[in-house]
């Protein structure tokens, strides 16, 4: 049986480290999920896979639980007498959450371990902007590169002015332009996606990610869908999905981004300017609507940014719950979620400080 480069399925050297820890098991990362059996890929190939009791019974969280593009570490390398058993999940790079269904605070992750998220519009009925800076701040913040797709351009009249529009709130990422149904229409993103690297597309239902992933898998293998009428769209992939490409690299398909809410939202990248103009407001806490001396209504009022693109700060702000705070404060905030478990941040470190005193025998 021939051995896979575990490196070509996106491992990096911080998690080769991690893996060593754990002396006596595999790594493995994982394609898919059904119920509770995972379909994961090792060196020797792919196998199934299933969470031990003891992982079962430590996870606190739906969001402990191993999802697709993570890395895991099992106890064989073929099932061929019984299924390979999870025992321990490797440090995510980067990870997209959503909301567990039937829960009030659980996150579920979504995809994990994503080096490019390709955020998907169509420039038909589906093109609007400020649903291009919602996208841009979910994919900062789950640590992925965002990189703009602007699908169907064959059947737009107004390709300039819309990459105009989208070019000027996402300052610093990569714009494509491309047409699925072109033969090469898709060789522009084809260019992004290298051995080891793992993509993800994004985008409302409808808009070409399914019929993008065909063409890079070189057949027919994800059911496609078109826009509807009241351009809604109908969902194409029902279920997320790791997938090898002949060419190299690796891409996660995931349902319509409407499953996806603004559970967190890296807003100082996506709004820059906003954040640079806050700095220069009075008052630290100002909200930039009515206070004096507020850098941001100065903007507004001289034509150098937009009501609109205020109105979609202060939109995503409030709903990923950041309302009334500065850039400063909402990254303590993310820091303090991230930590709650531990009883904060400080707990946090003195854990860490421990448990490497441990490894070293103090």
């Amino acid at each position: 049986m021939n051995t896979l480069d575990m490196k070509k399925l996106g491992l990096t050297d911080r998690m080769a480290a991690e893996a060593k820890l754990y002396e006596g098991l595999i790594m493995a990362r994982v394609l898919s999920q059904s119920k509770d059996l995972y379909a994961v890929i090792c060196e020797k190939g792919e196998l199934m896979a299933e969470i031990s009791g003891k992982f079962r019974y430590e996870a606190e969280k739906i969001s402990d639980y191993p999802a697709v593009g993570d890395f895991v570490m099992i106890d064989r390398n073929t099932d061929a007498h019984g299924h390979a058993i999870i025992h321990h999940l490797l440090t995510r790079k980067s990870v997209f959450i959503r909301k567990a269904a039937g829960t009030a605070n659980d996150e579920q992750v979504v995809a994990s371990n994503i080096d490019t998220v390709f955020i998907c519009m169509s420039l038909n009925n589906d093109f609007n902007i400020r649903r291009v800076e919602r996208y841009l701040s979910i994919a900062w913040d789950s640590g992925a590169i965002p990189v703009i797709v602007l699908t169907k351009s064959d059947i737009c009249d107004e390709i300039d002015s819309r990459l105009g529009e989208v070019r000027a709130v996402s300052i610093g990422v990569d714009v494509v332009i491309t047409s699925s149904m072109i033969e090469d229409g898709y060789q522009a993103i084809a260019n992004y996606i290298k051995a080891g690297q793992t993509v993800a597309f994004i985008g409302s239902s409808g808009v070409g990610k399914s019929t993008l992933i065909n063409r890079l898998i070189g057949k027919e293998a994800l059911a496609t869908r078109e826009i509807r009428n009241d351009d809604k769209g109908r969902h194409a992939t029902t279920r997320r999905e790791l997938i090898l490409l002949p060419a190299g690299g690796m891409v996660i398909d995931t349902p319509g981004m409407r499953e996806i809410g603004l559970e967190s939202a890296d807003l100082a990248r996506t709004f820059a300017e906003i954040d640079e103009l806050s700095l220069k407001c009075k008052f630290q806490d100002c909200t930039h609507t009515s206070e004096p001396q507020c850098a941001v209504q100065q903007a507004i009022a001289d034509g150098s940014l937009s009501d609109d693109r205020l109105e979609s700060y202060l939109k995503l702000k409030k709903e990923a719950k950041y309302e009334g705070l500065n850039s400063r404060q909402i990254e303590n905030a993310k820091i303090t979620e991230m930590f709650a478990d531990m009883g904060g941040i400080k707990n946090a470190r003195k854990f860490a400080k421990d448990k490497n005193h441990k490894k070293q025998g103090y």
